[in-house]
């Protein structure tokens, strides 16, 4: 499928119709998911009446918006009028339905875009790899073997399996980053609150942000801007960088760290103070908020939960809120600390995941020479930079024939057009870029796949053009 943009242009200029998109891309979904175990919902009716609109306005004369036609998906926790927003559990299968869209997906609507599916998550969004009992574990589309990385497994796999344009997740401690990473796509962290969050489902209200997956660098652009209602700015002059130190140099793959000192040879190394205190308390917060948030059903039927989860939620409702307390005044004093070390910088580069995707047999990676659940620890690198509340856009690392693994351009407060812009100029050399893994109709199926569960069913190295790009970065 084409990218967004291409999409966009077509539908606008008559040479397609947003009705035979919608009606491939629903096909192409009902199709490979049962590989992918990526979506929860196809939106049949939905998707072809938000398609015939765009149609009408086109032969109106009408401008359909930037986002003309443009199929996507969106994580199983924003709210969908008629539809009971789920969040991943089954808790909430037979809730009432929402009655109004999220106001992202309102903003996504009135732009033109088409909303096909909902797609699977981690229950509750506490997680890192979408491993779900309700709905199944989501397979990456390079390596159907190997975990597609979470919460938002579902929205990075259908992106990077070509199926759908872009896709919206959410990110509270890396859960888009981390996917965007192992499945080679590109994932946003916004500045944090920066995007709207009506209308879905929170995890830790602290952290919370949405952002969209895209396939390049200028799609992803175009998404943040209807998403956030304004133009990107002009970014002005040479960026300003510098590399992440510390624990971001440890527990990496050698093609990061080499990719990093070529992007920037003579940038300086930042250390930030006190990572592994930074991450205790991002964990400390985000369990007591989470288990706040689900202490009465909890109580009620704890058995309900996923096995997964409910232990984590359990252990965060238990968390003494003085505990708490210090935690928060711990991250004001960082994130003003931080403010000050980073005044100097437009981007700050570090790696996005530890390794490549894990196998789904054996969930696991290695943290400091031992195995650790990669449920727990893919956020290792994303973590500590959600407790600043920094912007952050995980990169796909240029690399064809291999597992996906990305790096994080990280900004300052509202800095998201230098990422964008320095991106760009990755993207351009060859540093970053999308690799497509394949059709989706020819993905290998591991031995013991997980079928998927649907509420609606569905059968309805670096080369001389990078080094010319870093010296001048």
């Amino acid at each position: 499928m084409m990218g967004v943009r291409e999409t966009a242009a077509a539908v606008r200029e008559g040479r397609v119709t947003a009705r035979a998109l919608v009606e491939e891309c629903l096909a192409a979904l009902v199709r490979s998911d049962p590989q992918l175990v990526a979506v929860t919902r196809v939106l049949h009716d939905r998707a072809r009446a938000e398609a015939d609109a765009v149609d009408a306005k086109v032969a109106a004369g009408q401008d359909p918006g930037p986002l003309a036609g443009v199929p996507y998906g969106v994580k199983d926790l924003f709210d969908i009028a008629g539809l009971p927003t789920t969040a991943g559990s089954m808790l909430y299968a037979d809730a009432a339905p929402a009655p109004a869209d999220a106001e992202a997906v309102a903003r996504l609507r009135a732009a033109g875009a088409v909303l096909v599916a909902t797609l699977n998550m981690d229950e509750f969004a506490y997680g890192f790899a979408t491993i779900n009992a309700a709905y199944g574990t989501t397979r990456n589309p390079h390596d159907t073997a190997r975990l597609a990385g979470g919460s938002s497994g579902g929205s990075a796999a259908v992106v990077a399996a070509g199926l759908l344009p872009f896709a919206l997740g959410s990110d509270t401690n890396g859960s888009i980053r981390v996917p965007a990473s192992l499945t080679g796509t590109y994932g946003l962290k916004p500045t944090n609150g920066d995007l709207p969050l009506g209308g879905v489902f929170p995890f830790a209200k602290s952290f919370d942000d949405v952002g969209p997956f895209t396939r390049s660098a200028q799609d992803m652009v175009l998404v943040w801007e209807v998403l956030c209602g304004r133009k990107v700015a002009a970014s002005g002059g040479t960026p300003r960088v510098a590399r992440l130190g510390g624990r971001f140099r440890e527990n990496v793959e050698a093609d990061q760290l080499a990719a990093i000192d070529a992007i920037a040879p003579e940038a300086p190394l930042v250390e930030l103070p006190e990572i592994a205190r930074a991450r205790s308390a991002a964990f400390l917060i985000t369990a007591y908020e989470g288990g706040a948030l689900h202490r009465e059903a909890l109580a009620a039927d704890a058995m309900a939960f996923d096995p997964q989860v409910r232990d984590r939620l359990i252990a965060g409702a238990l968390l003494p809120d003085a505990l708490y307390e210090e935690a928060q005044a711990l991250r004001a004093e960082y994130r003003a600390r931080i403010a000050a070390l980073v005044a100097n910088h437009d981007v700050l580069l570090a790696p996005a995941t530890p390794t490549v995707a894990p196998l789904v047999e054996d969930p696991r990676i290695v943290i400091d020479g031992a195995l650790s659940p990669a449920r727990a620890d893919l956020g290792i690198h994303t973590q500590p930079i959600s407790f600043t509340g920094l912007p952050s856009l995980a990169v796909p690392l240029r690399r064809p024939g291999q597992l996906p693994i990305g790096l994080q351009l990280i900004g300052a407060p509202g800095g998201e057009a230098e990422l964008f812009a320095f991106a760009a100029k990755l993207e351009a050399a060859g540093v970053t870029g999308f690799s497509m893994p394949g059709q989706p109709g020819d993905l290998a199926t591991p031995a013991q796949a997980e079928p998927a569960a649907h509420a609606e069913p569905v059968g309805q190295g670096q080369s001389g053009a990078q080094g010319a790009l870093l010296s001048r970065a």
